[in-house]
């Protein structure tokens, strides 16, 4: 395993991360005991979850992977051992979903000290090594929209967010910060804002970044590598979409698309034309599809980590495996060519 500092600061984390998304809807706690263990004793010092975690956000399930993810830190002894990501819920209203969380979560100081406080109790930690807004308190492009309009309605200031992620570096809560879904411009704010006014600088952003969506390549990817905010690269495998598990309509029992209708963002028309295609090519190059979308994702000067997540251990296993795969220019070039043909198959 290969191993890096996170952006500017002084984290050095593996180049692989565990995502956790699934403890607590698709994984048992057993299920996640066994994956932490597995994925320490490979190297793996990263993790990464989230208050709103398990996906699809429920009420009756919030908090649960910050939990279990505790337990295991609790009954492994290894919180030192581990660099611990965490993420404050972004703007939620009646209909986003994720208004059980704080009656509609806000980006300002009281909501982030509220939220700060229940993941070191469900995560049984006293800080957290980086702390993510886990998407934009303004109205803005992310998940995938396209046709921007213009709102004022910026909601709580990105000063008065960054404000209060100041207090929790201060008082020791919070190590580092970062963000999760924004924009090449929200970077940018909180890059300004920092060297301004003298208050924590961002180390990273964790946004989509795969074979069917490569658009942080487009404005965020220069500025990942000239600003030192690295990108932690989420959904490598698009779902799921990306292992061709999903191939000729199939829908394996268990599987997220097969469970949650609600996640089409890969499965369309042309992201599945563009996954016969890559399907196609890591089978001539002898390699699984699973191996060559997240190598490719590995190769890529701009990243900090890759986060997979996994529901079965022989899942996880593979997917940790693709850290000892390099792809040569010859195969890069034909996954351009594919890229080409498909362009923006799952933005």
């Amino acid at each position: 395993m290969r191993y890096k500092k996170l952006g500017s600061s002084d984290l050095e984390v593996s180049h692989i991360c565990l995502g956790t998304m699934t403890y607590g809807e698709q994984n048992t706690q057993e299920d996640a005991f066994e994956q932490m263990d597995y994925a320490l004793s490979r190297g793996i010092n990263f993790f990464d979850t989230a208050e709103l975690y398990p996906v699809p956000p429920r009420p009756e399930t919030q908090g649960q992977t910050e939990t279990i993810v505790g337990n295991w830190l609790a009954a492994s002894g290894k919180r030192k051992d581990i660099v611990l990501a965490t993420k404050v819920t972004g703007r939620g209203d009646a209909n986003s979903g994720v208004a059980h969380i704080r009656q509609g979560p806000r980006l300002t100081g009281d909501h982030i000290r509220a939220a700060v406080e229940q993941s070191l109790e469900r995560l049984q930690t006293d800080y957290i090594d980086l702390y993510q807004i886990h998407w934009p308190e303004r109205r803005t492009n992310f998940f995938g929209q396209f046709s921007y309009r213009h709102s004022d309605d910026d909601g709580v200031a990105i000063e008065d967010t960054l404000s209060a992620l100041q207090e929790l570096v201060e008082w020791g809560m919070v190590r580092h910060i970062g963000l999760s879904n924004e924009t090449p411009w929200g970077v940018m704010e909180y890059l300004r804002l920092a060297r301004e006014h003298d208050m924590p600088r961002i180390v990273s952003i964790q946004n989509p970044y795969n074979l069917l969506n490569r658009g942080f390549e487009l404005g965020l990817a220069e500025m990942a590598v000239r600003e030192k905010v690295d990108l932690l690269a989420y959904s490598p495998l698009a779902f799921g979409v990306l292992s061709g598990k999903y191939l000729n309509n199939a829908k394996p029992a268990g599987a997220r698309l097969t469970l949650f209708e609600r996640f089409v963002r890969y499965n369309n028309a042309e992201a599945r034309a563009a996954t016969e295609a890559y399907a196609a090519l890591a089978q001539r190059h002898q390699l699984s599809l699973s191996q060559m979308a997240l190598a490719y994702v590995n190769q890529q000067v701009f990243l900090g980590s890759n986060i997979i997540g996994a529901t079965t251990l022989a899942q996880l296993k593979e997917n940790i495996d693709s850290a000892q795969v390099q792809l040569s220019d010859e195969l890069l070039s034909e996954i351009d060519a594919i890229h080409k043909r498909y362009t923006v198959p799952a933005p």
